[in-house]
This record gives structure tokens, sequence and C-alpha cells, in this order.
């Protein structure tokens, strides 16, 4: 397995203390540690929620939910305290993203995917000491939106990095770019044909306003529409060495993966068990108007037990990415709940 390398000089800082307050003044960290980020996701909800369907029905970003996140702090609150960022741990963002997927599954999913970006780096800032200190600070300091392309790329990535001077010319097309209509920088990767190592995976970040880079919507597809998850094109994008993040074979599995299953699949399946709770919600709602029939409460009770097989399988992974140790066992472990969330998710919904 290749090793994954970063920029030089960019690693946390040496001295994080904060300065000394008066006893009857809350500093940054018990302020954000304060937070009951859920409270701020119901009290959103009920307005997500009734812009849904228009989303939907035209094929629609949901640019408006963006921006009432984005103005409650949300885009930043897996960000470090010490950083600017709001402090929320994995767990809170969970419960908020199973929330929001209850009023618009869209919003949720395209939310999960910047949120799985900033926690995985901040969990590297933590445990590993990796230098992604600047990149939590950009996205505290400017409220930044990340969007991945983990869904057109994996262990192989896409795209071919070309080296030049200073850097690298990346052409690639990123399919399932979620969110990118409201995003300020691709996490994205590229392959480049190293003379010495064979194929090697780039991992970089890329401004969706650089020059080279264009979204071509593409993005009409039954179910989660609002999302966004259109193409961006890279042509000729200008990368340098420096702005490369890591580097590691293409194909095989890598360390990094273990991290990236452990925390980014509880987020995301987090939209789905939502989905599935609104579903159930509503479908009780409308039963408790019925008159008493044993055949609808069998129905009832077959849509209980799904959701309490996907409801379980989520708690056991949003536990796992919160305290869970990275490697085979908790990657195991990911990848098995969110069968199971998936499986159960989609026979409430068709129960309901």
């Amino acid at each position: 397995m290749g090793k994954v390398t970063e920029p030089a000089g960019s690693g946390p800082a040496s001295d994080n203390k904060v300065p000394d307050m008066p006893l009857d003044t809350a500093t940054p960290e018990t302020s954000a540690a304060s937070i009951d980020w859920l409270a701020r996701a119901e009290a959103l909800a009920q307005t997500i929620a009734a812009q849904a369907a228009a989303h939907d029905a035209d094929d629609s970003f949901v640019a408006d939910a963006y921006a009432q996140l984005k103005a409650e702090g949300f885009f930043k609150a897996l960000v470090p305290v010490e950083f600017g960022g709001g402090g929320a741990e994995t767990s809170d963002i969970c419960q908020v993203i199973r929330r929001l997927g209850a009023a618009c599954g869209s919003t949720a999913l395209a939310f999960a995917m910047h949120s799985h970006l900033v926690a995985v780096a901040a969990w590297r800032w933590r445990k590993q000491g990796a230098p992604t200190e600047g990149l939590l600070k950009r996205v505290a300091a400017e409220d930044l939106v990340l969007v991945s392309s983990g869904g057109s790329d994996w262990l192989a990535s896409g795209g071919e990095a070309v080296k030049v001077e200073g850097g690298f010319a990346i052409n690639a097309r990123k399919a399932f770019s979620s969110g990118c209509l409201a995003g300020d920088l691709l996490v994205t990767s590229a392959v480049w044909d190293d003379p010495e190592a064979g194929p090697t995976v780039l991992h970089f970040a890329v401004p969706l306003k650089a020059q080279g880079v264009e979204i071509v919507e593409t993005w009409r597809t039954l179910g989660m529409r609002g999302t966004g998850s259109h193409d961006v094109v890279l042509t000729q994008v200008f990368v340098p060495e420096a702005a490369i993040s890591g580097r590691r074979p293409s194909g095989p599995w890598h360390p990094l993966f273990h991290i990236i299953s452990m925390i980014a699949f509880a987020l995301i399946y987090s939209a789905y068990l939502g989905v599935a709770d609104g579903a159930r919600a509503r479908a009780l709602e409308i039963t408790r108007r019925k008159s008493p029939d044993p055949h609808l409460a069998e129905q009832v009770g077959a849509m209980e037990n799904a959701f309490a097989s996907a409801e379980m399988a989520w708690e056991r992974m949003v536990d796992t990415a919160q305290n869970g140790v990275p490697g085979p066992d908790s990657t195991n472990r990911a990848m098995i709940c969110r069968t199971l969330l998936a499986q159960g998710a989609i026979a409430t919904v068709e129960r309901a």
C-alpha cells in the first residue's frame, strides 16, 4: 500500500491555547459546545419540508434550504472550535441529517456529502495530527460548501492528471457531484501515470469557479432530484504541486478508506433513515384516522419491524463513527450496517 503524503507547512498549530477569560464570560468553546444542533434542525424542518415538493417537481436544486442551513451555521458545524467552527460531534450531525431527511431527502443527502468531508478532515486532525487545519479554518472563516466526487470515484479514481511545470493539468468528468450548484470547493482526485510507481491517485481540491471547471446539468432522475448531483467537468485545470493533499496507488485498498468508511457512511445513510422516518410518520398519521382493521395492524407491524431494523443498524453505525477505531473490523461493521439500513429503509417506505 502506498503512503499518503500531504503538503508541508499546513499542519496543526503548535499553540491552540485559549486565553484565560473571566469566570462569568463564556469562551467560544463553551458557547459552541452548548449548541443544540438537532433543535436548530427541528426549527428549520417545517420550512424545508414545505419547499421539497416544488424542487422534486421541477428538478431544481434545494438552494433555499442550503441558504437556510448556512445562515444557522450548519456548514461549519463540524469544524473544531479552535478553528472557528461549531465543534459539533459526528453523532450530532448524524441526528441533524436524519431529521432533515424526514423533511426533505434531497437537502439531507446533499448536506451529508459536504459534512462527511469536514468530519473526516476534523477526525484526522484530532486523531492523527494530519495537516487538515488549513481546510478546516477556511470552511469556518469563509463558510465554504464542499462538494465530493466520491459518488463517481472510489479506489481506482477517474480522470487524468498530466505532469506540467509546477503541478498537474487535470482532465476529468466527475458525476454525482451533489450540491455543486452551491459549492465552493470540489474535493476530488485524478490518476497520474507516475513513471516510477505506476498509476497513482492524486487527491486535491479545486475551486468550482476555477478556470476550466464547468458544471454540466445532467441530474434529472427519479428520487432525490433536488440534490443537484450534476457532472463537474475539469478541462486542463491546473493544480499546483503543493495543492496535492494525498497520493496512493490506483486500485488497491488504502488505509485512508478505513477512516472514510467508518465516518462517511454513518452521515450519508442518516439521510436515508430520515426518508424512511418521514414516510413512517405520515403512514401512521393516516392510519390513526382509520377504523380498526386486523389486516392494517399487520401491515403497520411489518413496517415497524422494517424500521426498527434500519434504526438499529443506524445506531450501530453512528456509534462506530463516533467512537470506533479505523481498521478492517470497523469497516466491515460499517458496510454490514449500511446494507441492513438500506434494506430496512426501503422496506419501511414500501410498507408505508
